[in-house]
């Protein structure tokens, strides 16, 4: 079997050698490979015996020049900066949702992060189909640099307000609603959320508004001072957050439960906490947000809100490519998807 590198050197095969071997014309040899017009059982076998015995593959330059395409779509995570991808596997599982919808309507996916730039000038390099938004705010200057590109787009956990912009949402405000409702069901009076940022009014913003109706069905005072802001979305950043729960923990008023909206953070939470002498769930209950893959290998197994990350990738890539492919999509503008509560070992009533 000849290596990659011997099939790169050799010479590369086209369609007209594979119509002058056949003995029939180009156009013939591209319906059989299109699977389209009038081709006899007996040629089109013929011609595929060739095509696989001179292992040639139909250059996707050609094809993308012919239909004025590239094939080409990209994830976009604006204020993630380049090369702190690896730091998050809900983008992994993002982004296999997304690819595996794509690669069966034969594109392909470029993941990159904008730090704080805006600059998208590697749209228009790359001549992309579409675009993938991941957690950009309304008024962002990413907004506005994606709406001078004129090309398809789907903003994801974005909370836009143009009802005409295609979006993939989450319950959010339940799922904040609905981790709280279950700590404040174990006795839990003092809860810590941690929220990163609640400025922009995204997703966190959204479960926060959740976690105070929680407590106010309770008639538990909502406490600012057990929200926790500005901190970083990974486990190095909830890790760090361990010393001020720390605190909190030991205080008279003791906490007895954190709620971190993304389970990174909770993961990094428990491993601090644990380095502290602090036992989870016995000395403090920890939730998270997500319910990414590690959420339930890891010990002890994480109680959090889960959502079908993979599925939510489908669901973006799908609305894009309706709009590549110029189908009517009204009334899927904004898609909303669902939220479960998923009880496991890092929560138990209180003392």
């Amino acid at each position: 079997m000849q290596n990659l590198e011997e099939r790169y050197l050799r010479k590369r095969i086209t369609i007209k050698d594979i119509a002058r071997e056949a003995g029939v014309s180009i156009a013939t040899v591209s319906n059989v490979i299109n699977k389209r017009g009038r081709v006899s059982p007996e040629t089109s076998e013929a011609i595929w015996k060739i095509i696989q015995k001179r292992n040639y593959s139909p250059s996707m330059a050609a094809r993308s020049l012919k239909a004025k395409r590239s094939h080409l779509i990209a994830l976009v995570v604006p204020f993630l900066p380049k090369g702190k991808i690896q730091e998050n596997p809900f983008f992994w599982q993002l982004l296999a949702g997304i690819e595996a919808g794509a690669r069966n309507q034969q594109f392909h996916v470029i993941f990159t992060g904008l730090d704080n730039s805006s600059d998208l000038s590697f749209a228009v390099d790359w001549h992309l189909d579409g675009l993938i938004v991941l957690g950009t705010y309304e008024g962002s200057p990413v907004v506005d640099e994606i709406d001078k590109l004129k090309i398809p787009c789907v903003f994801v956990d974005s909370y836009l307000e143009d009802e005409k912009r295609y979006q993939i949402c989450l319950d959010d405000y339940m799922g904040g609603y609905l981790g709280t409702k279950h700590l404040i069901g174990l006795g839990h009076r003092k809860i810590m959320l941690l929220a990163d940022t609640l400025d922009r009014k995204g997703v966190n913003y959204h479960r926060w508004l959740g976690y105070k109706k929680a407590l106010e069905e309770s008639d538990i005072p909502y406490d600012p001072n057990l929200v926790c802001l500005d901190y970083s979305v990974n486990m190095m950043g909830g890790y760090y957050l361990a010393q001020k729960a720390f605190q909190k923990i030991n205080a008279a008023d003791p906490l007895t439960a954190i709620f971190a909206l993304s389970d990174v953070a909770a993961i990094g939470l428990i491993k601090g906490l644990c380095e502290l002498g602090v036992s989870v769930p016995g000395d403090v209950s920890v939730m998270g947000f997500d319910d990414i893959q590690y959420a339930k290998f890891m010990v002890p197994s994480l109680t959090t809100i889960s959502q079908d990350i993979f599925k939510k990738g489908q669901a973006a890539v799908s609305l894009l490519l309706d709009q590549i492919h110029n189908k009517d999509a009204a009334g899927e503008r904004r898609i909303v998807l669902p939220v479960e509560l998923k009880v496991r070992q890092s929560t138990r009533p209180v003392r």
